[in-house]
């Protein structure tokens, strides 16, 4: 996929799709939908006619065979009423399972790009709301088969009665749906835009409470409140202006369909009067424009959920549209290749035109003064963006060329800010650990010194860790994210600043410990910490975004200013 060129579905593809994919729930839930609605039109017309054929005449046999046709028709109308409902919102349910599926699968793309100037609380927001929404449109779908399926028979059924009567109701409801649609414009507009600013309150509250200790630690709780409150404000601002659209929307549906069925109860009492029709007819009648009251308003509540599923459509078709950050490259790394790192020229962001050869099984340090460096050679190895200039090669082969995905299964960019899941520590180190067996996870906790953290929680390894590792210390969780990234056992490993928070008697520990765990594997470590670049065979240094110097770790302390300050300082 061309970086930068979006190829995804529009908002009208994702709401057809999520039809398309339910479709035989939806027409078994549409056909006993409108089984349901037409047994309800008929009620009126059994009592009408039982009026007319059993009171009128003071039959009782007759009388008794109209309220046993009456109590067939609930019968059947209650039955398919519970099972289509079931129906009806399962397939909403499953629209919606498939939506998030197909997010989830989207935002985890090797390719990366879907989380561009979107905060996570916002993909969630997306990911929950939006897809909770467009399933519902694919429930209401039914709904609003079951509503047209009323009205035709309770058009029916004033034909029988009338003939103008039904002409009325047959040439009414056209101009009605479509006043519907236009009057759903606005509420349409308005959801969206209120849906965009709770995905971004959300996405703001998740931020502020996953730094919430580095607020309080700078004392900037106010500011971090005051931006919040101006989030939430404008949020609540928009949600209050879509309400206000939906109430519009259906106060106006409401009394133009009051205005509808008014005409039509009054159109009966005339004919009625004129003894056109009987008195069955007449309750008939008017028991149907009453009834109709439900259809209409059904229809209502359709249309302005189908305005807000189309505006959730288009979000959620914005995410699954959204270009890769890299290109997928077709070939795959070889599971014989020797991990040798080569880059040519590469420039990305504050990289200058660097040249690195990173050897096959060595242990190289990085000093980088500059974050910015650090990141954007980190996000140079991990291919989460590809130079501008230049290329980055495993052995021999442009990263270019390489499957990203497959490439990842091959080097391990494990960065600073790792996270940790709600999980055991066991369970967190196994994530990345595939298909090695326990005597990798074992070594790789005892490399890390994740095995002397383990050894102080309650229930050891498997204590559960509380949400992103907030249970454990800084230190701690560093090493529980150092052993994960050992686990992996991947031919490359690329380590940033793994021990910034752990005390120097366990980082000396944990240096010898690397070096003896990775062995014979290409590893790089991008730190200043001199415990962990003393074990290193050389030391490259980046300054102003290009190499400006390299040597033992020794060597470069004892001979290059520049170095010196920035690992000694």
């Amino acid at each position: 996929m061309p970086v930068g060129a979006p190829t995804g579905p529009t908002g009208g593809q994702v709401l057809r799709g999520a039809i398309r994919a339910q479709r035989g729930r939806l027409v078994t839930a549409s056909l006993l939908g409108m089984t349901h609605q037409a047994c309800e039109a008929l009620v009126p017309v059994v009592i009408g006619a039982a009026i007319d054929g059993a009171v009128a005449t003071g039959s009782s046999g007759s009388l008794l065979r109209w309220l046993l046709v009456l109590g067939v028709l609930f019968l059947v109308l209650s039955t398919c009423y519970r099972i289509g409902a079931r129906i009806g919102e399962g397939a909403g349910e499953h629209a919606a399972h498939r939506l998030r599926i197909e997010l989830g699968t989207r935002v985890l793309d090797p390719r990366g790009g879907a989380d561009v100037n979107r905060l996570p609380g916002a993909l969630t927001s997306i990911a929950t709301d939006d897809a909770r929404r467009v399933g519902s449109v694919v429930t209401m779908l039914a709904y609003g088969c079951a509503a047209v399926a009323a009205l035709a028979v309770s058009a029916v059924a004033l034909l029988r009665i009338s003939v103008p009567l039904g002409l009325l109701v047959l040439l009414g409801i056209p101009p009605l749906l479509w006043l519907g649609h236009r009057i759903s414009g606005p509420l349409e507009r308005r959801s969206e835009t209120e849906q965009e600013t709770a995905a971004h309150a959300s996405g703001v509250a998740a931020d502020l409470v996953s730094g919430l200790r580095v607020l309080k630690g700078m004392g900037a709780e106010p500011a971090a409140v005051a931006r919040y409150r101006t989030t939430s404000q404008d949020s609540l601002a928009a949600a209050l202006r879509a309400a206000r659209s939906r109430a519009g929307h259906e106060g106006a549906l409401l009394a133009l369909t009051g205005v509808f069925i008014a005409a039509i109860g009054i159109a009966g009492a005339c004919l009625a009067m004129d003894g056109r029709i009987s008195v069955g007819d007449l309750v008939a009648a008017v028991g149907l424009a009453q009834f109709l009251l439900g259809p209409f308003q059904l229809l209502a509540y359709v249309n302005a959920e189908f305005a807000q599923g189309r505006a959730s459509a288009r979000r959620i078709a914005e995410v699954l549209a959204s270009p890769g950050a890299v290109e997928g490259g077709r070939r795959t790394p070889s599971g014989t290749g020797n991990g040798h790192i080569r880059l040519h020229g590469v420039r990305l962001g504050a990289l200058r035109g660097v040249d690195l050869d990173l050897p096959a099984g060595s242990l190289t340090g990085v000093v980088a003064r500059d974050p910015a460096v650090a990141d954007d050679l980190l996000r140079c190895l991990a291919r989460e963006a590809d130079p501008s200039e230049g290329r980055v090669e495993l052995d021999g082969v442009p990263l270019t060329d390489l499957d990203p995905d497959g490439l990842r299964r091959t080097v391990l960019v494990a960065h600073h800010d790792a996270d940790l899941f709600e999980s055991s520590l066991l369970d967190n180190v196994r994530a990345g650990a595939g298909d090695t067996g326990p005597a990798a996870v074992d070594e790789a906790l005892s490399a890390s010194a994740a095995d002397e953290v383990a050894r102080l929680l309650p229930d050891g390894s498997g204590t559960v860790l509380a949400e992103r590792g907030r249970s454990l210390s800084g230190g701690q969780r560093q090493r529980v994210a150092l052993a994960r990234a050992l686990a992996a056992d991947r031919a490359v490993l690329v380590l940033h600043d793994p021990t910034t928070a752990v005390d120097t008697v366990t980082e000396s520990r944990i240096a010898a410990r690397l070096r003896e765990a990775r062995a014979g594997r290409t590893t790089v470590l991008i730190t200043t910490s001199p415990a962990l670049l003393a074990v290193t065979d050389r030391v490259v240094v980046l300054d102003g975004g290009t190499v400006t110097a390299e040597g033992p770790h020794t060597e470069l302390v004892a001979a290059h200013e520049t170095y010196r300050a920035a690992v000694l300082a």
